[in-house]
């Protein structure tokens, strides 16, 4: 901020504050020249004016409310540049810091910058930090059976998960259920936890402009077929002849990506489990329009130790039945 704008900011403050104890004071003295107590001489209605000074408890808490202001004031930045005898940052500086790196969020307390999202920050790593590099030490499939580790490991991914895959982990139209055995790019331990570490970008191209209207009709009726469902059978072979463009990914048997060793997270066509909708005009729509799933990375948010226990109770969903 500005010289110009700090001064600014003060003046108008302190100010303020000086009204507020001048009414205060001037609001306590009688200079109604009639006792307290007694008949203003004004009376409507049968009521009758009385000089009466303010409740009390109303002026005490008033008063306290002023000697707070302006305590708070003087402690915490507010006047302007000002940062406040108590050494804190607003919580917008200490957003920053932290967004900075560790390492200039650790020289800030070093120094005596007292951000509340550092000192938070800090001392739950403090009590906290120990607990997760105990797990880290385990493997995922010993910390699925762990009751203690799960219930972390739930809770972590209530917070930072369920938005997208739902509390119960069942997922919705574009989140991946995460209960079965239906996985995009791999259940084993190593693979939830890459995903979760580094996230997914999935990309299916739009298959309109190449083959028209009537190719994706042909191509939907075969996609549709793979799964065991009927379909107008003159149709699904048309697409039959269509879906060598789908092969790369896919396989020729429609099987997916990883039944072909193969990392592009490309889904399973056999099942009848599907990512955005199963129904007929919902794979029309993917063939048309493609999709382009997006899963975050979480290394630089969670940190590989809590990560570890988020995969073990992910893993425990589809392997601990």
């Amino acid at each position: 901020m500005s010289t110009f704008w700090s001064l600014w900011v003060a003046i108008l403050s302190i100010l303020t504050l000086v009204l507020v104890f001048s009414l205060l004071y001037w609001n306590m003295k009688n200079y109604a020249g009639v006792e307290e107590g007694k008949s203003m001489g004004h009376e409507f209605d049968g009521i009758e004016e009385l000089n009466n000074p303010l409740p009390a408890w109303w002026t005490k808490m008033f008063w306290a409310t002023a000697v707070w202001a302006a305590y708070y004031l003087l402690a915490y930045p507010g006047l302007g540049n000002y940062e406040g005898f108590l050494g804190w940052k607003s919580s917008i500086q200490g957003i920053q810091t932290i967004a900075e790196g560790k390492e200039k969020s650790a020289k800030a307390l070093e120094e005596g910058y007292r951000v509340q999202y550092d000192t938070e920050l800090r001392d739950a790593e403090a009590v906290f930090g120990p607990i997760f590099e105990q797990y880290a030490s385990q493997d995922v499939k010993t910390l699925a059976k762990d009751e203690d580790a799960l219930e972390i490991g739930k809770r972590l991914y209530l917070q930072n998960c369920s938005q997208c895959h739902a509390s119960d982990a069942r997922g919705g139209t574009g989140f991946p259920n995460l209960t079965d055995n239906d996985w995009l790019y791999g259940g084993s331990p190593e693979k939830i936890k890459e995903t979760l570490m580094h996230g997914r970008n999935a990309v299916m191209p739009g298959w309109s402009s190449s083959m028209g209207e009537q190719g994706i009709k042909q191509l939907t009726a075969y996609v549709i077929s793979l799964s065991g469902r009927e379909v107008d059978a003159t149709l699904a072979k048309a697409g039959e002849a269509k879906f060598g463009v789908c092969a790369a990914c896919h396989g020729a048997d429609g099987k997916g990506s990883i039944a072909h060793g193969l990392p592009m997270g490309a889904p399973n066509l056999t099942d009848d489990i599907w990512l955005y909708g199963g129904s007929e005009r919902a794979i029309s729509e993917t063939l048309r329009h493609g999709r382009n799933g997006v899963m975050p990375a979480w290394k630089d948010i969670l940190g590989e130790d809590k990560i570890h226990l988020v995969t073990a109770y992910i893993y425990s969903l589809s392997n601990n039945k």
